[in-house]
């Protein structure tokens, strides 16, 4: 190799990373996976490595389609093996950082207010529904572009992206964006789950708040893995469980308040919340020990 072939590489790879940050975040807003999107952006890195760099007019628009490819069909693979529809109990991997700090790639992922609800709703829909929405609507990719990775013309590619926003629309749970009512209402939740107050627990819960608890594929479907529908259930789940709420803190999960807990260094469960009028109205947590050993515990700064 050249010394001017050495240049080239280098320059590309610099070119790369100038785009990771916007890769990993499509990618995990089409998987819903850290470690999927981590794998889908090295994929698309070694099929640039396989192109002539000479014949790509805009980079990052490669870059960009060729990773909604790659998810595309990771997606299509996915429904392909799963014999039963999604369980419902599925929580995605959160992207969670202790409070105050900004980690430049860690807000990538959740820019633009992904939260954990959202990326469950996108779990329920079609592959092509979702790329054509995640692209376009978080991404302001024309349909243009899209059509060619999901096989369809504009028009059509158009009405994927219109079904899914459909779809958003009605199922994401409204949610208080402003993190310091978010943190009054977390208080008062893990006041009322650490001193047994059964009442105090309803009241700071939504009469229709939802509670999905995923504590994995091992054992989804057994009494670990749960959905439960309002507040009274999840008032008595919530003292069921009260040791996760002593043992927790306020960290940030996906850009809102949510709590972690960890016990004994180990990540024992993370909990998102949607809020709204000072009441918890969903409740999304994560106990899989298998996905939680892989996500990064982050210094407490409480």
């Amino acid at each position: 190799m050249t010394r001017q072939d050495e240049d080239g590489d280098e320059a590309l790879a610099r070119s790369f990373e100038e785009h990771r940050g916007r890769l990993g975040a499509i990618a995990y807003r089409m998987l819903g996976s850290l470690a999927e999107a981590e794998d889908a952006v090295q994929e698309a890195w070694l099929r640039l490595g396989r192109v002539d760099p000479g014949g790509i007019g805009n980079l990052g628009g490669w870059l960009t389609t060729v990773t909604g490819r790659i998810c595309l069909d990771l997606l299509r693979s996915r429904a392909v093996r799963r014999e039963q529809p999604m369980d419902e109990t599925f929580v995605p991997d959160p992207v969670v950082a202790p409070l105050g700090q900004t980690d430049p790639e860690r807000e990538a992922l959740h820019a633009d207010s992904v939260g954990v609800a959202l990326l469950v709703v996108l779990e329920t829909l079609e592959p092509d529904e979702r790329l054509a929405f995640v692209l376009h609507d978080m991404f302001a990719v024309p349909f243009d572009d899209i059509a060619p990775v999901v096989e369809r013309n504009a028009a059509a590619t158009r009405q994927l992206a219109s079904r899914a926003r459909r779809r958003v629309r009605d199922a994401t749970p409204p949610s208080d964006p402003d993190l310091g009512r978010q943190r009054q209402v977390l208080d008062a939740f893990m006041a009322a789950a650490r001193g047994g107050d059964f009442e105090a627990l309803v009241a700071v819960l939504h009469p229709d708040v939802v509670l999905r608890a995923d504590a994995g594929a091992l054992v989804r479907g057994t009494a670990a893995s749960r959905i439960l529908r309002g507040a009274q259930p999840v008032a008595e789940s919530a003292l069921l469980f009260a040791r996760y709420t002593a043992a927790a803190r306020i960290v940030l999960v996906n850009g809102s308040l949510g709590l972690l807990s960890v016990v004994d260094g180990r990540i024992g469960s993370v909990m998102s919340v949607t809020t709204t009028g000072h009441r918890i109205t969903g409740m999304y947590v994560l106990a899989d020990p298998e996905r939680l050993g892989r996500l990064r515990v982050p210094d407490d700064e409480n």
